[in-house]
């Protein structure tokens, strides 16, 4: 319960940049800061916020039907808080804020933590509200003696709890029955899943006072007894109004848009619960919680929201057998260049260097409307295969300014757009080919194209890596305005090719669903369809077909590159096969094997085209090339698995595969959150 959202609960926009990086720092008051807890625990608010709904008008916890009090610690005064009134989901939360692992819970100008910090066993609260018969359950345990203190973190839970133990003894005094567990104690405050020991062990204690209950019962029965009722269901609330806290004015109408809360209309938890979830997906937001305020006139839903810092600085690490080692560093900026936007510098410092600078924002009366402008640019050396056999090395530039405006059908599921990009693509030998001459015999390659698309995207996916259950569509439909080539061969006698291409369309698909058929196992299944269709080849055009290298389709490798036009295809090398065409399918199961450990069987299948769509599409059903030598419609197969490690550095991914037309077994091995 202890987890944040899940990817199906964030914005279409922001789903790109979701829990790809290994941490996140903030800058506030010129400081850089790190979270202040173990755990986002946005589910279990959600999760109080459930429990406690049906009583949601109660105000005074005196009018429960069992009255109740919540013990925090003001972290900031070093006094004691009984909290007796307000939000029964607030008062719940602020009690458990263990100082390091949940975050402290801010309450009247201070901060809320734990109330075991300095009152560990209320019995003197108990005793304040007029209990005649007090009935303790100790669990806190004891202070530790000088050799258990051995650890860190030890010494530092025993300074922590250092107020509350001292105060133990009395507490316990006061108890008319006193049930100690500690003695029987074998878990700790992690141990959340011994539910079943804790229940063994609590049944110790309560045994040894078994006489001492007996007698009690048969005492109170010559009393009046009280009854207590369970609080009737509320299927539904309608409230009069609604008021954002901790919102600020750059994400206000955005967060009210997402929300879509109105008053005077009937809602039920879980439509408040949606609500929520959709403004957490924002991504704006470390936690967002909502509770009741009523008076004898009006009832008020409050949006408590904590906002991220507007500058946050996040970092990981990747290694992969094809990219070698880097360091992935981003900036992100919320509202600095105006507001509901989100400014991004993304930097892959590594061998193969690449950056992003995007900028996106919100816009429209509900927020449905987002415009994002990008500039990307890659530097690799890439490997270059023929028939299946590394040849060369050619140091390959790809850049691309994007611009995008898109309209959210369902802002946590799809969208559609429409968009304007310019893409360079330059490739060279790695070595002056005066010196020594390359494979290709290539001095220099450029390709410069100006196109206009259409798209459509779908994602309901449950996670960003090792997803379960969802549905992954992309639609893309391209039109090149103006394309340019600038071909020179190192020979004297090969005569360099330069101008304008003739024009050329894109049609795209990809697929992907994931079925779940057991808790611990999903069946992943794939498609793709890409085609290039050119134009009458005038005479003074340079054909797209043989010589537009950089407005074709690029298969091999196991990582998502940010390029649109290059797919993965496990078993072939990255960026090994360079088509015109391509149908494709795949199909896997993801199993969980124990914990964090997941194996995946694959099997991938393409026919891919080198020529024109009409020569793709007469050979479609009977490929008889073979896609090593690139030439004619060939079918395209791979079969393997990847044994995977979901660890904090990021997935862990061994890939073990064999591709038809190769004697050979593909081993890929990657580690951390790459660039996407």
């Amino acid at each position: 319960m202890g987890g944040g959202i899940a990817l199906n609960d964030v914005t279409v926009e922001e789903k790109s940049e979701f829990n790809r990086y290994m941490i996140t720092l903030s800058l506030e008051n010129r400081k850089i800061r790190l979270g202040n807890s173990l755990i986002n625990d946005q589910n279990l608010r959600t999760f109080i916020s459930s429990l406690t709904f049906p009583v949601y008008h109660v105000r005074q916890f005196d009018d429960l039907s069992i009255p109740f009090r919540a013990m925090a610690t003001d972290i900031v005064n070093g006094k004691e808080v009984i909290l007796e009134s307000g939000s029964l989901a607030f008062a719940m939360r602020a009690s458990i804020s263990i100082p390091g692992v949940f975050s402290a819970v801010p309450y009247d100008e201070t901060l809320l933590v734990d109330g075991g910090v300095l009152n560990n066993f209320p019995v003197d609260v108990a005793k304040a509200m007029g209990a005649d018969i007090i009935i303790g359950s100790d669990v806190g345990g004891n202070m530790l003696p000088k050799e258990e203190l051995e650890s860190l973190s030890s010494l530092m839970f025993q300074a922590g709890m250092l107020n509350s133990y001292l105060k133990n003894p009395e507490s316990r005094a006061l108890c008319d029955i006193l049930v100690d567990h500690v003695p029987n104690l074998t878990y700790s405050t992690s141990d959340f899943v011994k539910s079943e020991t804790m229940m063994q062990e609590g049944k110790i204690g309560v045994l040894k006072n078994k006489d001492a209950l007996v007698a009690l019962s048969e005492r109170l029965k010559n009393f009046e007894q009280r009854t207590h009722e369970i609080p009737d269901d509320v299927d539904k609330v309608a409230f009069d109004t609604i008021i954002f806290n901790g919102i600020s004015k750059g994400n206000r109408s955005l967060v009210r848009e997402r929300t879509n809360l109105k008053p005077d209309t009937l809602y039920t938890l879980q439509d408040l619960k949606a609500g929520i979830d959709r403004t957490m997906g924002t991504a704006r937001y470390t936690q967002v919680n909502s509770g009741f305020e009523n008076d004898c006139e009006s009832l008020a839903l409050e949006v408590n929201g904590l906002e991220h810092s507007r500058h946050q600085f996040k970092g990981s690490l990747h290694y992969d057998t094809d990219n070698g080692v880097g360091l992935v560093m981003n900036y992100t900026g919320l509202n600095v260049l105006g507001t509901s936007s989100r400014t991004l510098v993304t930097l892959d410092v590594a061998e193969r260097p690449k950056f992003r600078l995007q900028h996106q924002a919100s816009f429209g009366p509900q927020k449905v409307w987002w415009w994002r402008a990008e500039l990307l640019g890659q530097q690799q050396k890439e490997k270059v295969f023929v028939l299946g056999e590394y040849v060369d090395d050619l140091k390959y530039q790809y850049g691309v300014f994007d611009n995008q405006l898109n309209l959210n059908l369902n802002s946590l599921v799809n969208y559609v757009g429409f968009g304007v990009k310019y893409e360079h693509t330059a490739l060279r030998p790695t070595v002056d080919p005066d010196v020594n001459d390359n494979f290709f015999q290539l001095d220099r390659y450029r390709f410069n194209n100006l196109e206009i698309y259409g798209q459509y995207r779908h994602n309901s996916m449950d996670k960003v890596f090792f997803a379960t259950q969802g549905t992954f569509l992309r639609g893309y439909l391209g039109r090149s305005l103006y394309s340019h080539v600038d071909l020179k061969y190192s020979l004297d006698a090969a005569e360099p090719v330069k101008g304008r291409t003739n024009g050329f369309s894109k049609l795209g698909l990809d697929y992907e669903v994931r079925l779940p058929i057991s808790p611990k196992s999903s069946v992943i299944l794939g498609a793709a369809s890409h085609f290039l269709f050119q134009d009458n080849l005038e005479d003074s055009d340079v054909s797209i077909l043989d010589f537009g290298l950089g407005a074709k389709y690029i298969l091999g490798g196991n990582i998502t590159n940010p390029r649109y036009d290059t797919r993965p295809f496990p078993g072939l090398n990255q960026k090994e096969l360079i088509v015109n065409q391509y149908v494709g399918l795949s199909l896997g199961t993801q199993v969980n094997l124990f914990r964090k450990v997941f194996l995946t069987p694959h099997v991938n299948m393409a026919s891919v085209g080198f020529g024109s769509f009409e020569d793709y599409t007469e050979d479609f059903f009977n490929p008889t090339g073979d896609w090593e030598t690139g030439s004619e419609t060939s079918f395209v197969m791979s079969a393997g698995s990847t044994l995977s490690y979901n660890s904090i550095l990021g997935p862990v991914n061994f890939d073990l595969s064999w591709v038809n037309g190769t004697n050979n077994l593909r081993v890929f091995l990657g580690v951390g959150f790459h660039f996407n």
